[in-house]
This record gives structure tokens, sequence and C-alpha cells, in this order.
């Protein structure tokens, strides 16, 4: 009995369902918008690429001469500083210590040059010429010495060997008066050109190693670099404040590459253009463009051919779509932007198209 309702029922059930499935397969889902309008071609014969905003200086990455602790940061970001204001700076502690131990070397070295320049002390002088009036003194007793004895000899009252003795006393006497005189001479000759000139060198390299001290303190002062401005080649240009990658009490070492603080003019912005290795023969400098930004392709910017850098590289700058390759290389191409204001930030993405038919 079961099996003669059920079978029919559940056949039927099934039958339903097959075909409200196939009727649902068979549906067309409506068309869906993305979030996101993707980039268009703007001219009939373009060339694409992707852009990077960048400053007109681009990028200047700042670091430090010498590794060591901040000890104080002088900067904030979107502050503006001229070539030359300070950014951070390291301690100095070691260094000013150095310094007046070098200063104290310096004060020496040229007390004893100014010593030797300063030579024959008048005050030494009264005691070597006293010496040599000793030395004279006793060589005339020496002298009367053996006058007498010469005199008694000729008596047979004085041996010979006494004799003997007092003509070599004589002979010493007169060697006291040469050495008394030289000595006096010499200390009224004042001091050798050789030791002043010794003493000279001395202060010449103090003075060398304190400015070497006063460096490398200059050096821990971290400065905004000078760039002449692009317009006017003789005023330098002021900078923003992009990045402040430091903070006090940190340590930093003196590794390329590594920025501590990020500068450039955002007053006038440019766009680095990225083109495909494979496009760069439908390619010519000059031609005009236009850029919007990634997200907003309804957004345009006019772009003015700047240069090109005529050096192809391994592309770096990555867009993120699914049939990007990596393995290719791109020419960069630098344009203006000259709109003002244009809303821009400094490392945003930008979808460019460059029009290859324009003359």
């Amino acid at each position: 009995m079961f099996t003669r309702y059920a079978l029919p029922a559940v056949s039927a059930v099934a039958f339903t369902f097959a075909v409200l499935q196939m009727t649902k397969a068979q549906h067309k889902s409506p068309p869906v918008t993305p979030p996101v309008e993707p980039a268009r071609a703007l001219y009939p014969n373009a060339v694409a690429g992707a852009g990077l905003v960048e400053p007109e200086t681009e990028n200047i990455s700042v670091g430090s001469n010498l590794p060591g602790i901040v000890k104080a940061v002088h900067v904030r970001v979107g502050q503006e500083v001229k070539p030359g204001e300070p950014l951070f700076e390291l301690d100095d502690r070691q260094l000013l210590a150095e310094q007046s131990y070098r200063r104290a070397m310096l004060t020496g070295a040229k007390a004893q040059h100014q010593k030797l320049l300063d030579m024959p002390r008048l005050e030494e002088l009264p005691p070597l010429r006293a010496k040599v009036a000793e030395a004279r003194a006793g060589l005339d007793d020496k002298k009367a010495l053996y006058a007498r004895a010469i005199k008694a000899g000729r008596d047979g009252g004085v041996s010979e060997e006494e004799l003997v003795g007092r003509q070599m006393a004589v002979e010493v006497a007169k060697a006291q008066v040469a050495k008394a005189e030289a000595d006096l001479a010499l200390a009224e000759a004042g001091a050798w050109q050789a030791d002043k000139l010794v003493a000279a060198a001395s202060v010449a390299q103090a003075e060398a190693q304190l400015a070497q001290t006063a460096t490398e303190l200059d050096r821990l002062k971290v400065t905004a670099p000078w760039v002449r401005s692009p317009d006017d080649g003789s005023a330098p240009v002021t900078f923003r404040v992009l990045q402040v990658n430091v903070r006090p009490g940190e340590y930093v070492a003196a590794a390329p590459g590594t920025a501590m603080v990020a500068l450039g003019t955002v007053g006038r912005l440019h766009v680095r253009v990225d083109i495909d290795e494979n496009d760069i023969p439908r390619f010519r400098p000059g031609i005009p463009g236009t850029a919007s930004p990634r997200g907003n392709p309804r957004a345009t910017f006019p772009l003015r051919f700047v240069r090109v850098e005529p050096f192809v590289i391994p592309k770096r700058s990555l867009t993120g779509g699914n049939t990007e390759r990596v393995d290719t290389r791109v020419l960069q191409v630098i344009y203006a932007i000259d709109s003002p204001n244009p809303g821009l930030y400094v490392g945003q993405q930008m979808d460019v198209s460059l029009n290859a038919t324009a003359p």
C-alpha cells in the first residue's frame, strides 16, 4: 500500500524540484556595476602607464652622517623648512668632551711654541754670565799656580809629578771656560729654528684636530639640504616635511637608503610614469597626456612633458593588478601637473594615458 502511493509522490516532488533548478540555471543575472570604475583610454592611440605622484624635487630621503642616539627632533610632518634649518640632532656629549680635551692640547702646543719664540729668557742670562766669569777666574788661578810651580821646579822645590798635575789643572780650567762660554752663547742665540718649526707643526696639528671635532659635532646636527629652485636657479627651494621616521631616544645608524626624514616641494607636483618596454616604440618625448587618480577615473589632470630618464630599469612600482607583469622593464618619464591645488598626495598612484597620435 505504501509503495503504491508513496513512490509516485516522491517522483513528482523530485521532478518539480528538477524543473525549478533548471529554470533558475537558465535565468540571467543582472549586470553588476564594479565598486570602482576602471581607468579608460582617452585617446584612440594611447600609451598607458602607471604613474606615481612625487614632488618637483623628487623625494629627498634625509639620513644621518653618523650613528648615535637621537637627542632632539626639530620638525614635524607638514612643516615647511628652508635649506640649512635643523631637522634632528644626535647625542653630542662624547664629542663635546673630546673638543674640550683637544682645545687644552691646542693651548699647550701654543704655549710651547711661544716659549721657543720668546727665547732667550732674560732672567737666565745673568747666571750663565756669572758661570763664565767664575770659570775664567778659576783659569787665572790655575795659571798662577802653574807658574809658581814652574818657578819652584827650577829650584828643585816641586816634583815633576806635581808640575804635570798643575799643567793638567790649567787645561781643565780652560775646558770649563769654553763650556761656560758655549752655554752662554747657546742661551743668547735663542731656540733652534728646527725646534720652532716642530712646535709650529704641533700647533697646526692641534688646530686641525680641534677643527675635526668641530666638524664631527656639526655633522651630528642634520639639516635640510641645499637645493636650487628649478625656476630660479639662484634661490633655494622651501621644503615640506613629508615623513618623520625618527624619535628622541632612538638609535639611528648611518646606513644607505635609510630615510629618517623625507622632504619634498609640493607646490608643483610631478608624475613619474612607468612605460612598459613593449610600449616604448610607440612613445615619443614631448607627447601630452592625462592622468587620473587610482579609484577616481572621472577626475582628470592634463600632463605636461618634463623629461625622460633614458635608462630602462626593472619595474618596481606595482599596481596590484591580476594581469600585471613583475618581470618587465620600464622607461620612466616625468610629467608635470600644472593644475593649481590638484588635491593629490605625494606617493599617490595615477592611471596615465599618453596621446601617441599627437604631433
